[in-house]
């Protein structure tokens, strides 16, 4: 049987509809955000420029290899401190970073607000705890902060901290993971720390990699 002009006119417009309808899903703001490469590069991928290794004392080996910085375990805190200027406020820091071996926290990132510091702390604890150290005087594992993520070996996460006058904010893998009112709150860092300062990346007995490494200053709204 033919089918008729109108008939065919008919099909053609439902197919279209039906097409337009099953588009794949846009990305979220998050992670439109995670996918973003502005801001200024702070790692080079070719050498540890603007950075020293930091002299904790009982750090494993650092290199960079195959444009990633290679933080290898040490029986302690291994990481690397910038040297050069950073903001104390209105600023973005985007990284990716990897677990590569062990079981603790393979991102610590310490960082300035205002006139103190703080730590975003990505699988410490044994591996699952993500937040600040230390809010009025409490660990990640003990403030309100705290979070639980699952993290694989060899897996590149995206991570991204924000820090303003009012608030503290972090996610990982596209996930907010900190949104902290820092209003009245006492903000400090742990002892152990104290050289990554103004900011630092180190991991804990955990060899882990690091890569994209970007500083993006923001309006004070």
């Amino acid at each position: 049987m033919k089918m008729g002009k109108e008939n065919t006119i008919v099909l053609g417009f439902l197919f279209l509809v039906l097409f337009s309808t099953c588009k794949s899903p846009t990305k979220s703001d998050n992670d439109k955000y995670m996918d973003l490469v502005d801001g200024t590069e702070l790692f080079n991928g070719k050498s540890l420029d603007g950075w020293e290794i930091t002299n904790f004392g009982p750090q494993g080996p650092v290199q960079v290899t195959d444009g990633q910085i290679v933080l290898g375990m040490g029986d302690g805190l291994t990481g690397i401190t910038w040297t050069k200027d950073f903001p104390q406020m209105n600023y973005e820091i985007q990284l990716k970073a990897m677990k590569i071996s062990g079981n603790d926290f393979f991102c610590g990132i310490t960082f300035p607000v205002d006139t103190t510091f703080c730590s975003f702390i990505i699988g410490g604890w044994g591996g699952p705890v993500v937040g600040l150290s230390t809010i009025d005087g409490k660990d990640t594992s003990e403030n309100n902060t705290k979070s639980l993520m699952h993290f694989e070996k060899d897996v590149w996460y995206p991570v991204r901290l924000r820090v303003t006058p009012e608030k503290i904010e972090g996610w990982v893998d596209s996930k907010k993971v900190v949104d902290f009112n820092t209003q009245g709150h006492k903000i400090y860092i742990r002892p152990e720390v104290t050289l990554s300062r103004p900011f630092g990346i180190a991991s804990w007995m955990t060899t882990a990699a690091l890569k994209d490494i970007r500083l993006k200053d923001i309006d004070d709204n």
